[in-house]
């Protein structure tokens, strides 16, 4: 035979070819809806086929991962420590393991986008870096101290003087001062705004001159006590002494009124209203240590006529409340409450106005009327906004800024403690600053026992109030370190400040910041066992 064309023969031999032709005859003679049906047929055969090995694969994979599922293995009705720690690491992730695990992700998953945006800076020995760190850390620190029933504030602290003082560490050393100070004034503006939204009018009402009874006449004679103890035993200028004492006058608001809140809502108090009335006298307290810090911060530093200072003080509140009011009407308004994300452009447009009244008084040098003006904002919004909601039910907003506060708490008391230099920690000046404190403190305690004595409460009550007014720490860490941020800021423009300088670390600096902290947010952790006591 010779040779076959593929193109030109093939096509031949196949018609000539008999069982080609065959088989081709007897498709033709076969109808179309059996043709059809077969290969239909064919089709589910291959299903069937396809279906059984993911059948087998889904039986493998089921029986394999059955002893790591929880629905197939729950925990028993009383449970041991072996199996409880058992179910910990099931799957789904969940509980305590499931928090970890969701923190791990993160910390990778942004630490990734720092990288991939920042480059240096987001890596070992950047800013970015160093803050991602402290801020992990310090949320670790501040959870493990909750699981002893201690403030978590007092863990983050910790945490952030342990990852400074480690050598080869001292994560704290390579963040950024103006960063460092940005922070400070976010987390501030955030305490304030919550203060804000937590003032009830009715009750500001009903217990009106209780409420500023207690929120002035501690706050200021701790002042006037520690301002003369910081002059005489720390050798402060009356000045600085009185901005001290401004700064450890103010009752911690991250201490007392989570305290506070788990009372009331186990009714404990709700009848005389004693959680009320402390939450809202400890919203103005601030209010007016902060205010009074910064009148004092601006006669400090401001170098003008005498008679313009002292009158700049009023002038200043009086603008911060202006601008508290007309901003606050215009949230009434602005947005529409048609508005489909209603929540959150109110919560952004909150947040702004109120960084907007703390960042542009601290620019224009009237920081007394920042702080005034951010608290009566919210204040003046949430009392349209309180309308909305049922009176048992919580503003939407309040969720909104605990989420800011989560963020930032772990962020400020980190960097705080960050800041101390163990090193250069001074035996005598750890020790004078706490005989400071603590003739302050025993000042403030007698006049809060004064101020209650002649009310309803019993002596039970009066106790409780007394030792509800000692925790101090969220307001010092946000404040205490803008006196030496504003000397440091006026060397950076060519004045010549030593002594402002000097000062400014005696104080501001953490071997005297944290150590009130420390002392201040032990005590009043230890204080939460005996208010429990109080009302059993």
């Amino acid at each position: 035979m010779g040779k076959i064309k593929r193109n030109g023969h093939l096509p031949q031999i196949k018609e000539n070819n008999p069982l080609t032709v065959a088989t081709s005859q007897s498709d033709d003679n076969i109808p179309v809806d059996h043709k059809e049906t077969r290969h239909e047929s064919g089709r589910q055969s291959n299903k069937k086929g396809s279906h059984k090995r993911c059948l087998w694969c889904r039986l493998f994979c089921h029986w394999c991962t059955l002893p790591l599922r929880t629905e197939q293995n729950p925990l028993p009705s009383s449970p041991s420590f072996c199996e409880r720690f058992k179910f910990a690491f099931l799957c789904p992730p969940h509980g305590r393991v499931g928090g970890f695990l969701f923190l791990f992700v993160l910390f990778f998953t942004w630490w990734g986008v720092l990288i991939a945006v920042t480059d240096k800076d987001a890596l070992p020995g950047g800013n970015l870096f160093s803050l991602l760190i402290l801020f992990i850390s310090c949320w670790i620190g501040g959870y493990l101290m909750t699981l002893i029933r201690l403030p978590a504030l007092l863990g983050m602290l910790v945490t952030g003087i342990v990852v400074n003082n480690i050598p080869q560490i001292s994560f704290g050393r390579d963040t950024n001062h103006a960063w460092s100070a940005n922070i400070r004034q976010i987390a501030l503006t955030v305490i304030l705004i919550r203060a804000g939204l937590g003032l009830d009018p009715k009750a500001l009402r009903r217990l009106s001159f209780v409420v500023l009874r207690l929120a002035f006449s501690p706050c200021l004679v701790e002042m006037l006590t520690i301002g003369i103890a910081a002059h005489f035993v720390l050798e402060f200028p009356w000045t600085w002494g009185f901005m001290l004492g401004f700064v450890l006058a103010a009752v911690s608001p991250g201490v007392v009124v989570p305290c506070l809140l788990s009372l009331q809502q186990r009714g404990y108090g709700v009848d005389k209203g004693i959680p009320t009335l402390i939450i809202a006298a400890a919203s103005i307290d601030d209010v007016l240590a902060i205010t009074g810090f910064g009148l004092v911060l601006g006669l400090t530093f401001t170098h003008d006529n005498v008679v313009w200072s002292l009158f700049k003080g009023p002038v200043e509140a009086m603008v911060g409340l202006s601008y508290g009011l007309v901003m606050g009407i215009t949230l009434w308004y602005i947005p529409h409450k048609s508005s489909n994300h209603l929540v959150l452009f109110r919560s952004s447009l909150l947040v702004g106005l109120a960084l907007l009244a703390i960042l542009l008084s601290i620019y224009l040098e009237w920081s007394g009327a920042g702080p005034l003006g951010c608290l009566s904002l919210a204040f003046v919004a949430a009392l349209k906004w309180r309308k909305e909601v049922h009176p048992d039910d919580k503003h939407p907003i309040d969720d909104v800024v605990g989420v800011l506060w989560m963020i930032f708490q772990p962020l400020l008391f980190g960097l705080i403690g960050a800041a101390v230099d163990i090193s250069v920690i001074e035996v005598t000046t750890i020790a004078r600053g706490i005989y400071t404190l603590c003739i302050g403190l025993a000042f403030r305690m007698v006049v809060s026992f004064l101020v209650v004595l002649h009310t309803k409460l019993i002596l039970k009550e009066r106790l409780f109030v007394v030792i509800a007014w000692i925790p101090k720490a969220t307001v010092q860490a946000a404040i205490g370190g803008l006196a030496l941020d504003q000397a440091i800021m006026r060397k950076d423009n060519g004045i010549q400040n030593a002594e402002e300088i000097k000062y400014g670390e005696q104080y501001g600096r953490p071997h005297a910041r944290a150590t009130d902290n420390v002392v201040y947010s032990d005590k009043g952790s230890n204080s939460s066992g005996f208010l429990y006591w109080c009302f059993r």
